[in-house]
């Protein structure tokens, strides 16, 4: 007898065929039946002409701490998401070593969020194991974040490493990597990985090659930068032999739109050449970041306490206000392109500023009776620099012509600091994809979009047999209304699950039933394919 039928469904089994009528059959954890089933089951759930799918991995997320503190993940369950992808942009919570546990905590607090328990953990091993034990309702992954494990060697230094420095982040990434890491990730925008040239990341990475593993980047510019950042990241991937993912590809600021088109001629050219490269991208026209990332990169040099102690100097003060009103060669204004109307302050901690969460800066300065960099130098030493914006800074054709590009994934790019309004990628993104992109834009097919969303990704991050309907594979499955499918979430109002969604299950078990949480929490960590998580609980 099996453990569950799905019953009468549209069965698009993620690897892009086309959908076709069916059933299928679960049994401990696995699919066992694609099609017809004719065998008795302990229970049974009528599709009634819904989608059956593999659940949806969410390649690129922030969720680190949010899966430790929030293991139901009802952020994404809801979506239909049974799989996420941490670690990103170079942002982690380990390695955590002294004398630099405080400086990591502040340096991906504005994106992963702070916690109100103690970080128990050292090694990215020691993470692994405490996100093993955490037992979320959805599956994690994760790489290991440069960012992170520059800061545990050397802090906020902005020197290239030494001999004796590298060797010791080799160490610690390959203990990741074994660990059951994907890869590793870095974030070129953000200190310190800002700081580090291309020969020391393709020496990292030949550590990665080695273990068959993935480079996701968060390139150095998206903006006038775009297309050497792009170019910068295949130089990597070539020098070291690894394979290159490309993390929310966009092209930022009014006077760089199109030219996504001329970044992905340069993946498509890599690929030519024989290297593996691909990219993601989620579907929204604005981004979401801490606000210290429009003030330039010398002013973010030494981690966030000197970067407050610029701020209060007049003399600094005055250079940042003059370079933010003029067009920089060496990293992306994004603001003079787009101006302060396109930033949205969206979670600012205290309780005096926190009226002016959903306001545009230009709307603040406006009420502060100050100059717009004025305003924001003020917030940001209120604030103690933690602030996130969204930013409207791109152009929806651009977003439309990378979701259509066969070689993207889609994926949120969500904070773990989901308070104030957050970005509505949170609460959204797979139910805006399959309502927006597939069935009123027919932007995608709807077998398209899903392969986009479950077989892709799982080749990519090397998840093992998950992401299609297949006997033998696990049993991550979503059921969703395809006529009804739409994200709720707004910028005014982002913390709305989305509706269309009907069923979940995770490794074979019932997480999500008519839209309700069933209190199931049968996720598990996924090391990459070949790896293991040298756990001992």
């Amino acid at each position: 007898m099996l453990d569950l039928i799905i019953r009468n469904g549209r069965i698009v089994d993620g690897t892009g065929n086309p959908w076709f009528y069916g059933d299928v059959g679960v049994k401990e954890g696995r699919i066992t039946h694609v099609g017809r089933v004719d065998q008795e089951s302990a229970e049974t759930v009528d599709a009634q002409g819904n989608v059956i799918a593999p659940g949806f991995i969410d390649g690129h997320s922030h969720s680190d701490l949010l899966l430790l503190d929030q293991p139901n993940a009802e952020m994404k369950l809801q979506q239909g998401v049974t799989t996420e992808v941490v670690g990103n942009c170079g942002l982690g919570p380990a390695p955590l070593l002294p004398p630099f546990e405080q400086a990591l905590a502040s340096y991906v607090e504005p994106v992963l969020g702070r916690t109100s328990w103690e970080w128990s953990w050292r090694t990215v091993n020691d993470y692994l194991c405490r996100l093993s034990s955490a037992h979320a309702s959805a599956n994690v992954a994760t790489y290991v974040a440069h960012g992170s494990l520059r800061i545990a060697v050397m802090g906020f230094a902005n020197r290239p490493a030494t001999a004796e420095e590298l060797a010791r982040m080799k160490t610690m990434l390959e203990e990741g990597m074994k660990a059951g890491a994907i890869g590793l990730s870095i974030g070129l925008l953000y200190a310190p990985g800002s700081y580090t040239s291309r020969e020391e990341l393709a020496e990292l990475c030949e550590v990665v090659a080695r273990h068959g593993g993935l480079l996701a980047t968060h390139i150095r510019g998206e903006g006038n930068n775009l297309l050497p950042s792009v170019r910068e990241v295949i130089w990597i991937a070539e020098k070291s032999g690894v394979a290159l993912h490309v993390s929310h590809l966009k092209a930022a600021g009014a006077i760089n739109w199109g030219s996504v088109h001329d970044a992905l001629e340069l993946i498509e050219a890599a690929r030519t050449r024989g290297l593996d490269v691909t990219c993601d991208v989620y579907p929204y026209a604005a981004g979401s970041t801490s606000l210290t990332t429009i003030l330039p990169p010398w002013a973010l040099e030494g981690g966030i306490e000197a970067v407050l102690a610029r701020l209060e100097d007049p003399l600094q003060r005055r250079r940042i206000k003059e370079e933010l009103r003029h067009e920089q060669s060496d990293w992306d204004n994004l603001v003079l392109s787009t101006g302060w109307q396109s930033v949205y302050l969206s979670a600012i901690p205290s309780e005096a500023n926190r009226g002016l969460e959903g306001k545009q800066m230009a709307e603040v300065s406006a009420l502060m009776g100050q100059d717009p960099e004025d305003a924001m130098m003020d917030l940001l030493l209120a604030e103690r620099g933690n602030l996130s914006i969204v930013y409207f800074h791109m152009a929806e054709s651009d977003v439309r012509e990378v979701i259509r590009y066969d070689r993207s994934l889609i994926a949120s790019d969500s904070l773990g600091c989901v308070t104030g309004k957050p970005h509505p990628r949170s609460y959204g993104t797979f139910p805006r994809l399959l309502g927006k992109y597939v069935r009123e834009e027919k932007l995608l097919t709807l077998e398209q979009a899903v392969r986009k969303i479950t077989s892709f990704p799982v080749q990519r991050f090397q998840l093992g047999s998950r992401g299609l309907l297949v006997p033998g594979y696990q049993a991550d499955l979503t059921v969703f209304d395809p006529e009804t499918i739409c994200d709720g979430a707004t910028y005014d109002d982002p913390m709305r699950y989305p509706s269309g969604i009907k069923n979940v299950w995770v490794n074979g078990k019932p997480v999500m039933d008519k839209g309700r949480h069933t209190g199931m929490r049968s996720g598990v960590f996924l090391p990459a394919s070949g790896m293991g998580c040298h756990c001992h609980h």
